[in-house]
């Protein structure tokens, strides 16, 4: 009523002021009648409208905006299972007070007067918008505060715009192609009974869609499709959408390791690696063109069974093939030049925890991708679990509306309609450049893996599912009664699949074996990385360090930590030293100036969590940021350093998948502290550590797991090193822990090295904390001019020249900060250490024991092996290296371990306790006589 009344004063002052149907009412009846004192007010001859029709004209406002925003609880989205949904009220005309003869007096332009079409009243205007919202598609997009984007979406719905439109001919090519998607489902049932494949049954118009996504990118010459999903269908997006040959997919379901069974790769590009994986874990890589001599790749990615965790991935590899990486400076991106494809399991996407990371990383700098297609392929059933034991809330799609993004209900039972969300959704990330979902609303025809037996958990569920036509089959109902096909059209469609299939089939050379072969593994995997040369001249480091201290005119820069900085102008010179945050800006400005690119996130990396590092600095006047690897002239490549969200696993695959794309980059993860990486421990598992045995993706990804134990308590301690040793073979990643800046210079150098070569590999460093401030790790200029990166070196202090290495009795075997601690202390003591010596291990794995083995040859005398670890011996190297170190034993010679007791937890929560226990483990190993002392330092 107010609002009526501000708006019949705006009429009153200006009559074309107001909205043209609200002036239309007050010209015909003046003002409401509670603004009157009079009974029954007159205006221009007429009486007054009654409060009464204002208020039936209000509550007509209220339904149709009701429906706009609730019309999908009563839409025709449930192909099967939809039956018992309780009825809403949120939409009903008598919920708002309203009747049918009440819409009918009321002008339509009235309550929608942007109507694209003519309509004659509220009624007419009530159906239609029910039609557009309460279809077999509807909308949810209320929650998206951007106005031009809700807007555009409301105009495009209620138009009917994203509508559709094939013709005859085209409706024909539908059906086939759904014919094609059913009938290979059908051919894999019957030929290979009993073995999993995951089938897209009830989900069969995925592949039309894709079809469609596929046509449209290449249409616009986007160059890049980056496509993740799980199983669900699987089998039939990489025959149909990606291409790949029946008869490869065929030969993996044979078991047979004959080689002419398994076509060379050619334009499907699938990878292989030597110890392979399952047939619906694999991905491909297809190129689509037109003629021209431009083409759309459209990528597949690769899959474990750990569902959505191919999120983060797809969205590294796509952020990938955007950015231009051949300047220096930030890398440029282009929205345009590919996007990605998220197929989503209806209970994955709202259980698995690494949706919402890969959501939110959507619109941030460093990890947005311009926008991401999603669609959940809705089962209604996850495995045997169903939907009201799988999640809160009423649909699985609930998760994106957080993010504000806009939701597309669609039955998979409607063709044309889904086609219609699918060209609605790729117009939208076109125009505005963020991600959209599309909830395809299905079912499964059989169990799980087609193994399980559904009808045990969901009786009623899959009555209803056994008594339901296939969409091939209701879709052929549809152009009969068009007059478009015959009946019996599908039928002969389907024996014509058929017989193609089973020709392709039996002429496959068939050599059936129980005992596949596992391939060899690449030569480059097998050769070790020892001889590459990393060392540069000093002359070259110098320049590139002055450089680093160079500042854009008019930079105010923070002065206490410019003083910190400059304190390097000198470093290089000598008889000074390069400390570890000099070291690794150095390795990286020499990285730039060989051409590579780097990209480095995590959690606080621009200033480093242990503030070492420092590589975007704000001016204090303005708060805009400089990198001085951007102000480098001798760069020749991006130079990428972003502070990532609040999460591992996510931004792991993340920055995983991007090393995979972008493999001539050297792409660097660091954890904020290393303990927190194992909640990224699937991306580990699955992709980075097994990743090329299983499917051939190259990756030479770097991890900076800061750890050591300096009584910081159990979550900041340790980066789990036995973890990643566990993982340790065939080659597959580098683990190490250096411990001098040199070192460190060289081993990301030679990182650099082996990008986008078949010697690529992982590298994982236990990186340092306090060790990044100790002078112990500093080193001089002429370690980085000269060698290379030495897997093991000779320990400080116990090592000496002239040492009589015949009265060595023990040798200390260890790693990283203890090791430096142990040198602390051979320095600080007031003893001889005759009989013992020490090497330290800067790469655990490979491990180098042919070097050790030649240093055993130096002392004639050695009677024990120790290994010493601050870790417990349940974790750590020991359990690694025990075995190892056994087969270098002599006779008479023993092998044991110095460090914690086994621990269910890493570490003591009490520094004091933490101190003794340290101590103890130096004296120990080191045979001193007095014990420990808590108030020691180290």
């Amino acid at each position: 009523m107010g609002y009526i009344e501000e708006q019949y004063e705006l009429y009153l002052t200006d009559a074309n002021s107001v909205d043209a149907s609200l002036k239309e009412l007050f010209d015909a009846h003046g003002a409401p009648a509670w603004m009157s004192t009079s009974a029954t007010p007159v205006t221009n001859g007429e009486a007054q409208a009654s409060s009464e029709d204002i208020v039936k004209v209000t509550s007509a406002l209220k339904l149709v905006e009701a429906i706009r925003r609730h019309g999908h609880l009563e839409a025709d989205i449930y192909a099967v299972g939809g039956k018992d949904r309780q009825a809403t009220q949120l939409t009903d005309i008598k919920n708002y007070g309203l009747t049918e003869e009440d819409l009918k007096r009321i002008p339509a332009e009235w309550i929608w007067p942007e109507s694209p079409v003519k309509l004659d009243n509220a009624l007419s205007v009530v159906r239609t918008l029910k039609e557009r919202y309460s279809g077999t598609i509807s909308f949810e997009y209320d929650h998206v505060n951007n106005d031009d984007e809700r807007m555009w979406l409301q105009n495009k719905v209620e138009s009917a715009a994203f509508q559709v439109k094939l013709g005859n001919e085209e409706k024909k090519q539908l059906l086939k192609r759904l014919a094609d998607v059913e009938g290979f489902e059908n051919f894999l049932a019957k030929t290979f009974v009993a073995q999993k494949r995951f089938s897209i049954e009830g989900l069969d118009v995925m592949v039309p869609m894709l079809d469609h996504l596929v046509q449209s990118a290449s249409a616009d010459k986007i160059n890049h499709i980056m496509m993740g999903m799980a199983h669900r269908g699987r089998l039939n997006v990489l025959a149909h959408v990606l291409g790949k040959p029946y008869d490869r997919i065929f030969s993996e379901f044979h078991h047979s390791p004959n080689k002419e069974l398994v076509p060379s790769e050619g334009s499907t590009g699938i990878n292989y690696g030597w110890t392979g994986d399952v047939k619906y874990h694999f991905g491909a890589r297809r190129e689509v063109g037109d003629g021209e001599q431009t083409s759309t790749r459209v990528t597949l990615s690769h899959n474990p069974s750990h569902l959505e965790y191919v999120n983060p991935v797809v969205q590294g590899f796509t952020r990938a093939a955007q950015d231009d990486r051949s300047k220096p400076g930030y890398a440029q991106m282009d929205e345009e030049e590919a996007f990605g494809v998220l197929i989503h399991g209806d209970a994955a996407f709202i259980g698995e925890g690494v949706v919402a990371e890969g959501l939110n990383m959507s619109d941030l700098p460093g990890y947005r991708t311009g926008g991401t297609l999603h669609i959940i392929a809705n089962n209604l059933v996850g495995f045997t679990t169903n939907r009201r034991d799988g999640r809160s809330t009423r649909y699985a799609s609930d998760l994106a509306k957080g993010f504000e993004i806009p939701v597309i209900h669609v039955n998979a039972d409607d063709p044309i309609a889904c086609l219609s969300a699918i060209s609605l959704s790729y117009e939208y990330r076109q125009k505005f450049h963020k991600d959209i979902l599309i909830d395809l609303v299905g079912y499964r025809r059989y169990g799980h893996n087609e193994i399980d037996e559904p009808r045990s958990t969901q009786p009623k569920l899959y009555k209803e599912i056994d008594e339901h036509l296939t969409v091939a089959n209701l879709f052929e109902k549809t152009l009969v009664d068009e007059g478009l096909v015959e009946e019996g059209s599908l039928s002969q469609i389907n024996e014509e699949i058929e017989k193609n299939l089973r020709e392709t089939f039996n002429n496959m050379k068939e050599n059936e074996t129980e005992e596949a072969d596992v391939k060899d593994r690449p030569g480059g995997v097998e050769r070790p990385l020892d001889e590459i040369e990393t060392n540069v001249e000093l002359d070259r480091l110098k320049q590139l360090n002055q450089d680093l201290l160079k500042r854009p005119e008019g930079f105010n820069g923070f002065k206490k930590l410019e003083k910190i900085l400059k304190r390097r102008s000198n470093m290089l010179d000598e008889g000074n030293k390069v400390d570890w945050g000099a070291a690794e800006a150095l390795a990286f400005a020499s990285i730039l100036e060989d051409g590579t690119p780097i990209r480095i996130t995590g959690q606080d990396t621009e200033r480093g969590t242990f503030a070492h590092r420092h590589m975007v600095l704000h001016d204090i006047e303005t708060d805009e940021t400089y990198s001085p690897l951007h102000g480098l002239d001798q760069a020749k490549a991006s130079f990428d350093i972003y502070n990532s969200p609040l999460s591992e696993a996510g931004v792991i695959g993340f920055e995983y998948g991007y090393s995979v794309q972008a493999a001539e980059s050297l792409v660097i993860w660091e954890a904020q502290f290393g303990d927190f990486a194992n909640a990224g421990q699937v991306i580990f598992d699955q992709f980075v550590a097994a990743g090329r045995a299983k499917w051939g993706e190259k990756s030479s990804m770097v991890f900076l797991l800061p750890h050591g134990y300096e009584g910081q308590g159990p979550e900041h301690s340790s980066a789990r090193l036995e973890r990643f040793l566990q993982l340790a073979a065939e080659n597959n990643w580098t683990v190490a822990n250096v411990t001098s800046s040199a070192q460190y210079f060289h081993l990301l150098r030679r990182q650099a090295a082996i990008s986008n070569k078949e010697e690529a590999r992982p590298l994982v460093v236990m990186s340092p904390k306090s060790l990044l401030r100790n002078q112990r790790v500093a080193v001089e200029a002429e370690r980085f001019s000269e060698g290379n990166f030495q897997s093991i070196l000779r320990q400080p202090g116990l090592t000496k020249e002239g040492k009589a290495k015949e009265k060595v009795k023990s040798l200390l075997i260890g790693s990283g900060k203890l090791m430096v601690e142990i040198e602390d202390a051979v320095e600080k003591a007031d003893q001889k250490f005759e009989a013992v010596d020490a090497v330290r291990i800067e790469q655990i794995y490979p491990f180098p024991d042919k070097k050790l083995a030649e240093i055993l040859e130096t002392y004639p005398n050695l009677e024990e092996l120790v290994w010493v670890q601050e870790e417990p011996q349940n974790m750590g190297s020991w359990y690694f290296v025990e075995g190892i170190l056994h087969k270098l034993l002599k006779e008479g010679q023993i092998h044991r371990y110095v460090g914690r007791p086994h621990r269910a937890s890493p570490s003591v929560g009490e520094p004091n306790i933490h101190k003794t226990e340290q101590n103890r483990i130096i004296q120990e190993a080191l045979q001193m006589s007095k014990g420990g002392k808590s108030n020691e330092g180290n």
